[in-house]
């Protein structure tokens, strides 16, 4: 697949995904490598964007240059994004809110603290770019999980060799004071996903160190 083979089909998809007014956003392709510039009208409409281009074959990696520009008449207020995210946080069941710190800047969030696990660092983070008014998230959480796990690496391998659609063999996992480093080649985004998800999984791992690479 060419570049501009690959271009069509990112456009293609970014049209197909209702979520998405693709009218203003751009996309650029070279050697696998997709960039996509413009602006969107929310935070959660770009990273749609990246998801839907993360769909494509033949995409390997993406740069994401999209801005978001909210109409002025629904401008928000730091303080008021703020309160938004505090409240949030506080209503889900799964996120033990008080272990959370939140600053806003230019409506862009900043979330820190320790958490016991990825996926409630993963959760807060989707529940807050879903808010108007933010324009971005840097999702600072440690994950500090108390369990000690000494088979982190068999229960990871494991983990991988029951999914149908990993092929395991072909994936490196090396553990390290708690922290994981993923290395091998897969066949989509899905896949890397799953791999990543499974290591973030098992008791006792802090750290997920990403060297994937994804196929053309």
């Amino acid at each position: 697949m060419n570049d501009m083979q690959l271009r069509q089909l990112v456009i293609d998809e970014l049209e197909f995904e209702p979520s998405i007014n693709s009218i203003n956003i751009g996309v650029s392709a070279s050697g696998g490598v997709v960039t996509l510039h413009g602006h969107v009208r929310s935070y959660a409409e770009k990273v749609a964007a990246l998801q839907a281009a993360r769909r494509v074959k033949g995409v390997r990696a993406i740069a994401q240059e999209i801005d978001v520009c909210y109409p002025a008449e629904i401008k928000t207020s730091d303080e008021e994004i703020a309160k938004r995210v505090l409240s949030v946080l506080k209503w889900h069941a799964m996120i033990p809110d008080e272990h959370v710190r939140v600053t806003v800047q230019k409506g862009w969030v900043n979330l820190s603290g320790e958490l016991d696990w990825q996926y409630q660092k993963k959760i807060a983070e989707d529940e807050v770019r879903k808010l108007m008014g933010v324009i971005g998230v840097t999702n600072s959480i440690v994950v500090k999980s108390p369990v000690e796990a000494p088979d982190i690496k068999k229960k990871i391998e494991a983990a991988l060799a029951r999914n149908a659609h990993v092929e395991a063999e072909g994936i490196r996992v090396a553990v390290l004071d708690n922290r994981v480093c993923l290395e091998g080649h897969v066949n989509s985004w899905e896949d890397h996903d799953i791999i990543e998800n499974a290591a973030w999984s098992v008791p006792g791992v802090q750290g997920v160190d990403d060297r994937l690479t994804v196929a053309s």
